[in-house]
């Protein structure tokens, strides 16, 4: 809508028509980050050391569940940007109804998931016994408010298809700033520790929900939602589950190898769990906004090969690789350049563990944070291949490059070295190896789309 491109066969410059719809998407990204850092923030620093780890070590696990329901939102993404670019409004209605009670019946799914195996899964993971409470009553607390968070998700999803993405940076502004603000009030002034963050946060989540849900239900696009036609439309939906859960199982592959080094890291004591956790978090700027042009790569693709502008798509995916690599590597000096500031926003000074905290997040800075610029590459190749459709090579490809590779590294190169160093290089090793590979698939599917264009 705001900021599609073009659906004729001419070429004009998509590079500021993929900055302008990025921008608000990484604004986005970043202010949900920055809401949930707050977190960790206010109960590092207002609960002490403990209950900071106890919420770091549930972020791999967080992933994990969550990830596997939210993916099929990529599928529904991808799904009504090839309707929009085709222009078939009746196509895009009908995802539109049936992704509003596929991410429903998801979202509850989740949620019964999380609350049931959040204690099991904490001891599988080797959470050290002082923390072990404190993150079991944040996860369960947290897993009631997933639905809200999936139904915000393939909502943003069908209106990041149609190209508006400032409506979704309005609503995150107002939801975190909610969120911040409780977790204020609830930690601070009731002391309600872990409790309150996750109380929090599934709160915003649900304020969230409901702002995109009436934004559907009011904009006037193709994309609208008629509360009164939402149905199942087996077609549409087999479609979105596709794309959809072929995505959500590489980010749940992902995520089964980051649980596993995650149990290794809990091994070395809450003092390099709480270190680990302040560093992964700004880790997931540099995450975020580079994934902003994953999307952008999903939904140009999308709508260009709906509009069958093949030349097109194929500048599509010069341009995403490009501003990832910049942004990536421009994120990556200043983390590195400023790394021992911004770990400090985490403990106080003067926390007991102070030192060793700190010193345990600068090992993870040096080993992964400086190379994250490579994980955007990958996660931008990787868009590039969801927005041709292509589901099922994606995820063989993460499953041996990062699931396969980092669990053999944990049995092999860190059982050798035993340090948490050798532990952390699995991840720069995996990501080049995987951008690699998606690479190598591009290209074959961009063969085949050049003859195609000739035929």
């Amino acid at each position: 809508m705001k900021h599609s491109i073009s659906t004729s066969q001419e070429e004009p410059s998509l590079f500021l028509p993929i900055l302008r719809f990025s921008i608000p998407l990484m604004l986005t990204s970043i202010l949900q980050l920055v809401y949930n850092a707050a977190d960790s923030v206010i109960v590092g620093r207002y609960a002490g050391s403990n209950s900071l780890a106890a919420v770091g070590s549930t972020t791999s696990l967080i992933f994990l569940l969550v990830t596997l329901f939210t993916g099929v939102a990529v599928g529904a993404n991808y799904l009504a940007a090839n309707y929009y670019g085709a222009q078939d409004q009746e196509g895009l209605s009908q995802t539109v109804h049936c992704a509003a009670i596929l991410s429903l019946l998801l979202g509850v799914l989740a949620s019964a998931v999380g609350l049931c195996l959040s204690g099991p899964l904490l001891r599988l993971m080797h959470t050290d016994p002082a923390v072990l409470p404190l993150a079991t009553l944040y996860l369960r607390i947290y897993f009631i408010g997933v639905p809200a968070m999936v139904v915000y998700n393939f909502g943003s999803a069908i209106l990041r298809a149609v190209g508006d993405t400032t409506y979704p940076l309005l609503f995150m502004l107002v939801s975190g700033t909610a969120n911040v603000a409780l977790n204020l009030f609830l930690v601070v002034v009731f002391h309600l520790d872990v409790a309150g963050v996750a109380i929090a946060t599934s709160v915003s989540q649900l304020l969230s929900a409901i702002l995109v849900t009436v934004r559907l239900c009011t904009i006037e696009s193709p994309c609208r939602l008629h509360l009164r036609q939402v149905r199942f439309h087996s077609g549409k939906a087999v479609r979105m589950m596709k794309i959809g859960l072929s995505a959500g199982l590489q980010g749940t592959v992902f995520s089964i190898a980051n649980v596993m080094v995650q149990s290794q890291i809990n091994t070395f004591g809450s003092a390099v769990m709480a270190g680990n956790s302040a560093a992964s978090s700004l880790e997931g700027f540099i995450h975020v906004a580079q994934n902003a042009f994953y999307q952008a790569a999903i939904t140009f693709t999308s709508q260009s090969l709906g509009a069958r502008n093949f030349r097109q798509a194929r500048q599509v995916f010069r341009v995403c690789i490009t501003l990832t690599l910049g942004l990536g590597l421009v994120l990556c000096g200043l983390l590195m350049c400023f790394h021992t500031q911004l770990l400090g926003i985490y403990v106080k000074s003067t926390d007991a563990a102070y030192e060793a905290v700190m010193a345990a997040g600068m090992v993870r800075v040096m080993a992964i944070s400086r190379f994250q610029w490579v994980g955007g590459l990958m996660e931008t190749a990787c868009g590039a291949l969801r927005g041709m459709g292509k589901s099922l090579n994606p995820t063989i490809t993460t499953l041996a490059g990062a699931c396969l590779l980092r669990v053999v590294w944990i049995y092999t190169v860190f059982a050798y070295f035993g340090t948490v160093q050798s532990l952390y290089w699995s991840y720069p090793v995996s990501w080049v190896l995987t951008f690699a590979a998606h690479c190598l698939f591009l290209f074959w599917y961009r063969r085949q789309m050049f003859s195609e264009e000739i035929a």
